[in-house]
């Protein structure tokens, strides 16, 4: 049970250095994270391990499945570490959220878009709700879900009907209606 404690506290160690020392020295624990995992990650799981392991370990459980107690809630605590880091870094980096932020998210039409001038789309963007003049090559009917496609100005963009899987390979987007 003691290795698996002294796991446990490495982990968190992992966790607090690379929180103090990130934001100290700007981002220096950078060169060990990639896009699919993190010091976040590494560190939740290892502490994560030794911790329910010891816990599985000390109420008597066998040490194969102490190891496994231990290999879940690892991999549980890494999973949620990995996919809160995700979401912080996604997010825009100076908390200013500008119509360009919008290009390539679905939007939701809010006032229809005729194919020769302007509707009203409403997009979600690091938790904030836009509402955007909107034009398309063609109609789109209020309440559909489109792809924002491009900027034309601060205040409108661009949109293309989603294409959905159920509509077949190659064929046109499915049916909002």
């Amino acid at each position: 049970m003691g290795v698996f404690l002294v796991l446990g506290v490495l982990g968190l160690a992992v966790i607090a250095i690379s929180l103090v020392v990130g934001d100290l020295l700007d981002g220096a624990l950078s060169a060990l994270e990639a896009d699919w995992i993190s010091t976040a990650a590494v560190g939740g799981f290892v502490s994560a391990f030794g911790f329910g392991a010891a816990a599985a370990d000390g109420g008597g459980l066998p040490l194969p499945l102490a190891l496994t107690v231990g290999a879940v809630s690892g991999a549980a605590v890494g999973w949620l570490a990995l996919w809160l880091t995700r979401v912080l870094k996604d997010g825009p980096s100076d908390g200013t959220v500008t119509v360009a932020d919008a290009v390539g998210r679905t939007a939701r039409v809010v006032t229809a878009i005729p194919s020769d001038g302007y509707g009203v789309v409403r997009v979600v963007v690091g938790g904030h709700s836009l509402q955007l003049n909107a034009r398309s090559a063609a109609a789109v009917e209020a309440g559909a879900d489109v792809d924002v496609t491009g900027v034309v100005s601060p205040t409108a963009v661009n949109v293309a009907p989603v294409w959905r899987l159920d509509a077949g390979l190659g064929g046109p987007p499915a049916s909002t209606s």
